[in-house]
């Protein structure tokens, strides 16, 4: 499933196909959990469920029974974008032969440029 990422051509494909908020939250659970199982951050197990309504997983281990998301123990945890935007940032820093303006990010994704700034710091660029 992480190719599809790279099957993606245009910035209008990959807005179309992230902007679904379940096949981005599951492409991205695949890319995070390679063999499909989520690990609970905070214990370890790897028995959970998944709580559709809000779309988080939570702990069926006793002790700790704590719901988390796809999102928690990785860079984008305490940032308030959905998923949507983060993978269609990591699509325009993939795809940018030379790197990417922080304002031309803020104006593929409709954020402000400071935020675009903090994305492009964030990868590393």
């Amino acid at each position: 499933m992480s190719n599809e990422l790279f099957q993606l051509r245009t910035l209008q494909e990959a807005v179309n196909y992230f902007s679904d908020p379940d096949r981005a939250l599951n492409y991205f659970a695949q890319v995070r959990w390679a063999d499909g199982i989520p690990v609970c951050p905070h214990c370890g197990s790897n028995k959970s469920g998944f709580l559709a309504t809000r779309r988080v997983w939570k702990c069926k281990n006793k002790p700790c029974r704590k719901q988390f998301s796809v999102k928690r123990g990785t860079v984008m945890e305490d940032i308030p974008l959905g998923l949507d935007k983060w993978l269609i940032a990591i699509w325009l820093i993939v795809k940018a032969k030379n790197g990417i303006s922080s304002c031309a990010m803020a104006r593929a994704l409709g954020i402000t440029q400071k935020s675009g700034w903090f994305l492009l710091h964030v990868f590393g660029w």
